[in-house]
């Protein structure tokens, strides 16, 4: 089985000249394939390019992608705001003037001062710039590598849930068939019965008739029909989890039709075991979707 889950994270790091780096990746469950990318200033223009890695990956899910620099002090270039620093001193020497007593203001304490200076990191151009771009995008393909795994792990685990659960659905499929089989002749029964309290003031009718009334009944009440469909689509997810590539969409309709049999059974049902095999068949189409609803 090649199930892929849409939840999982996934971490790589890596330095290339100076430029300690970290790509993180996560993906939650999503209808569509939803994609956030978050990078450094200055690399705005990996944004596009991660995307595109993201969608050739993954076919679903809500999947964010953050990117983490950080340089290193050889590599840094230092700036010193000279406006904020005039601004400062200006009101350094108004605040000497009315505390005469106080410590001098030292060097060190202004430029410690936040905004005082700014600490810059050192974009490459040219080849420089080509070349980190080419390691960061390697190592986002690494790290969505390394993501794909996660969910397809995950999918696996999935897969073998859902094929309890499905195993479980057939069973109760074929038990609900063999009480179906004996409804028609409960349905007389009931007819019998309820006829019986009207004799002594309609006239009693013939067995050929009593036998017309109760096949129209079983007919209306004659829950095979959903049984095959449900057999059908019992069928059609067992051949999906087999299939390779995203199957979550089909499952998730599979889902929704394998309940509404299951409701249909239970409104036709005439006999109590037979209601509750069909709440137990919804409880069980329940318990498929809930898995269903991570699958990609």
């Amino acid at each position: 089985m090649s199930l892929a889950s849409m939840t999982g994270f996934a971490r790589r790091e890596g330095q290339h000249d100076g430029v300690a780096w970290t790509w993180e990746a996560k993906s939650v469950n999503a209808r569509g394939l939803d994609v956030r990318c978050r990078v450094p200033a200055g690399l705005e223009a990996l944004e596009p390019l991660a995307r595109q890695r993201v969608a050739a990956a993954m076919k679903r899910g809500n999947v964010s992608v953050n990117l983490q620099v950080v340089w290193t002090a050889a590599h840094q270039a230092v700036r010193i705001n000279e406006e904020v620093l005039a601004q400062l001193l200006a009101l350094v020497s108004n605040i000497e003037k009315r505390l005469p007593n106080c410590r001098p203001s030292s060097a060190d304490g202004l430029l410690a001062v936040r905004g005082v200076i700014d600490v810059l990191d050192p974009l490459p151009t040219g080849d420089g710039r080509a070349a980190l771009e080419t390691v960061l995008l390697n190592g986002l393909d690494a790290t969505l590598m390394t993501l794909v795994a996660v969910r397809r792990s995950e999918g696996e685990r999935l897969a073998a849930v859902l094929g309890d659960h499905l195993r479980r659905l057939a069973d109760l499929a074929e038990r609900a068939r063999e009480l179906a089989s004996a409804q028609p002749l409960a349905i007389l029964a009931r007819l019998q019965q309820q006829l019986s309290a009207l004799l002594a003031e309609v006239p009693a009718l013939s067995a050929e008739r009593l036998a017309q009334e109760a096949a129209l009944l079983a007919a209306k009440a004659d829950p095979r029909e959903e049984l095959d469909r449900l057999r059908a689509h019992h069928q059609a997810a067992e051949a999906l989890l087999r299939e390779k590539g995203p199957v979550g969409r089909q499952l998730d309709f599979l889902c929704q039709e394998l309940n509404r049999e299951a409701n249909t059974l239970c409104a036709k049902s005439a006999d109590i075991d037979l209601t509750r095999v069909g709440l137990e068949l919804k409880a069980t189409v329940e318990q498929v979707r809930e898995q269903v609803q991570n699958i990609e």
